[in-house]
């Protein structure tokens, strides 16, 4: 069933929401550090995000414009503030819906369900992994990082996806190896250090240091500060 993230700072709302579209079969999350959304977005990896606008750090137009930066999910804007200024604002932010406060949590639902409808009977979702706010987006296969997009080769990807997906445990030289050269059984070992410290060059020219920690005797493990 479809995942959808809840960022509203109000808990009893964010409760009452999560519970009313869990009795319909969605498997819900409440974003708790509003510091850090996108990196919520980025574990969760939901197919739709229930937005407030006023919300602690940074109001929810600017988290609108950080998840459209790395993915298309649909964003349905739920706010008090429901001034047509706003509700522009939000369609012009990359937001698919806005429901007003105070709301029926059965017009919810219902928005909820035609906006999933409307979005994944004709499209497939952005899959991304995430790591400490860098974001691999695996349709595109691209790195995203403050803001910017790193395009990656596709053995750079390769790599690169084997950490992701493991993220905080070592994943040994031949298992990546393996993703990477599936089909050719006598690749000489050298080959994947030689990708290795190619992508880690790349990686640090753009600012991320030691995303690739060597694990000695075992493989690789994503790192990051």
């Amino acid at each position: 069933m479809y995942r959808i993230l809840i960022v509203e700072d109000d808990h009893t709302i964010a409760g009452e929401i999560g519970r009313h579209l869990g009795k319909w079969g969605y498997e819900v999350e409440a974003v708790t550090d509003f510091g850090n959304v996108l990196g919520a977005f980025g574990r969760f990896m939901p197919q739709l995000v229930l937005m407030d606008i006023g919300l602690p750090f940074y109001n929810g137009y600017y988290w609108c414009g950080e998840i459209r930066k790395v993915s298309q999910v649909p964003i349905i804007f739920i706010s008090s503030a429901s001034d047509n200024m706003n509700v522009v604002m939000a369609v012009n932010m990359g937001g698919d819906d806005f429901i007003a406060k105070p709301f029926d949590l059965e017009v919810l639902a219902a928005k909820v369900q035609a906006v999933l409808r409307r979005t994944y009977a004709f499209h497939r979702q952005t899959t991304i992994l995430e790591h400490k706010g860098i974001i691999l987006d695996v349709s595109e296969m691209s790195l995203g990082f403050q803001g910017g997009k790193i395009e990656l080769s596709r053995n750079e990807f390769r790599i690169l996806q084997a950490l992701f997906e493991h993220a905080g445990e070592a994943v040994t030289r031949e298992s990546i190896m393996k993703k990477l050269w599936d089909d050719e059984c006598f690749v000489d070992d050298n080959t994947l250090t030689v990708n290795i410290n190619r992508l880690r060059k790349k990686l640090e020219s753009e600012g991320i240091e030691d995303l690739i920690v060597t694990k000695k005797g075992v493989g690789y493990q994503l790192g990051g500060k």
